[in-house]
C-alpha cells in the first residue's frame, strides 16, 4: 500500500520524444506514412493468402500470420505514439498502459514462434524434401499458430496479472513513447522480485531457444546447401526468411540485451523505433520484392481489377 504522504497512481504521463519542437511535424508525417505503408502491406499481404488459393500452403500461411502480428504490434503502438508526438507527450490509464504492454508482448511471441517454424520450414524443405510434405502441410501449419497464439495469450496474462498487483505510489512519468516492462517496475513501490524472475525465465523459452534453434537450423540448411550442385536456386528460397530474421532479432538485441547507459534514453527510443516501426515496415517489402508467386498474383489481382468496368 501506498504511505499516508504517497497518493496512489492511476494514471500514466508517456514523455515521448523530447527537442523536436522544430521537426515535430515532419517526424509525425514520416511516422504515419509509414504505419499506413506497414499496414496497409500486412494487410495485402494477409489478403492475397486467404483469396488466392495458389498461395494456401505452409510458407504463405507463415508469411500471413508474421504479417498479422506486425499489424496488432504496430496498431498498438503507433496510433498512441502519434498522439503523444503531436501533443508533445500523453497520458494513459495504468490499466491501459498494463494492457499495451501486453498485446506488444503477445504479438512478439507470435513473431518469434512464427519465425522459429518458418525456419523448421525451410530445414524440411532443404535438408528433407521427400519427407516435406508429409510433415508440414496445412493442418499442422493451423494447429501451430493456433497454439503459439493461445499459449502466448494465457502466459503473458499471467505477467499482466502480477503488473496489476503491483503499487504504483507518487511518480507517474514515463521517459519513453510506450509502456514497457522496465520502465513499469521503475514506477512501482512494491517488491517486483518474483516478477522480474518470471520474465527472465518466459523470455529465455520465447526468445533465446527459438533463436538458438533457428541458427542451428541454418547452420544445417548451409552445410547441405553447399553440398548441391543449384545451391544458389536452393539458397534463394531461405534469403526473405533470413532477412527478416536478422532484422528482427538484431532489434531485439539492441533494445533488450545490449547494455546501454541508463541516462541514454534518447539511444534506447532510437533503439525502441527501429523494432516497432522499421522492422514491421520492411516485412511486406522483403516477401513481396523477393517472392515471385506474391508479385505474379498482385499483377493479376491489379488487371483484373483494371478490366473491370
Amino acid at each position: 500500500m501506498c504511505e499516508d504522504n504517497q497518493t496512489t497512481v492511476t494514471e500514466i504521463f508517456l514523455i515521448g520524444f523530447q527537442n523536436i519542437h522544430k521537426f515535430r511535424v515532419v517526424f509525425f508525417s514520416l511516422a504515419f506514412l509509414m504505419y499506413m505503408f506497414t499496414f496497409l502491406g500486412n494487410l495485402l499481404i494477409i489478403l492475397l493468402v486467404s483469396y488466392n488459393y495458389s498461395l494456401h500452403r505452409p510458407m504463405y500461411f507463415f508469411i500471413s500470420n508474421l504479417s498479422l502480428s506486425d499489424l496488432i504490434l504496430t496498431t498498438t503502438i503507433i496510433p498512441n505514439m502519434l498522439a503523444i508526438i503531436w501533443s508533445e507527450g500523453g497520458s494513459m490509464s495504468i490499466y491501459g498502459c498494463i494492457y499495451q504492454y501486453y498485446f506488444l508482448c503477445v504479438a512478439t511471441f507470435a513473431q518469434c514462434c512464427t519465425l522459429l517454424v518458418m525456419s523448421f520450414d525451410r530445414y524440411l524443405a532443404i535438408c528433407f524434401p521427400l519427407r516435406y510434405s508429409s510433415i508440414m502441410d496445412m493442418t499442422f501449419s493451423i494447429h501451430f499458430v493456433l497454439a503459439s497464439w493461445a499459449m502466448g495469450i494465457v502466459l503473458l496474462k499471467i505477467e499482466v496479472i502480477m503488473l496489476s498487483q503491483l503499487q504504483f505510489c507518487s511518480s507517474n512519468i514515463i521517459d519513453h513513447f510506450f509502456c514497457d516492462f522496465a520502465p513499469l517496475l521503475a514506477l512501482s513501490s512494491s517488491e517486483v522480485y518474483i516478477l522480474v524472475w518470471f520474465d527472465f525465465a518466459f523470455c529465455i523459452v520465447v526468445f533465446f531457444f527459438p533463436f538458438v534453434y533457428i541458427i542451428v537450423s541454418y547452420i544445417c540448411i548451409f552445410i547441405v546447401v553447399f553440398k548441391m550442385s543449384s545451391r544458389r536456386k536452393a539458397f534463394s528460397t531461405c534469403i526473405s526468411h533470413l532477412l527478416v530474421v536478422c532484422i528482427y532479432y538484431s532489434s531485439l538485441i539492441a533494445i533488450y540485451i545490449s547494455p546501454s547507459s541508463s541516462t541514454s534514453f534518447d539511444e534506447n527510443r532510437i533503439k525502441s523505433l527501429f523494432f516497432v516501426m522499421l522492422t514491421p515496415f520492411t516485412n511486406p517489402i522483403i516477401y513481396s520484392m523477393r517472392n515471385k508467386e506474391i508479385i505474379e498474383t498482385v499483377r493479376r489481382f491489379y488487371i483484373k481489377m483494371k478490366l473491370k468496368p
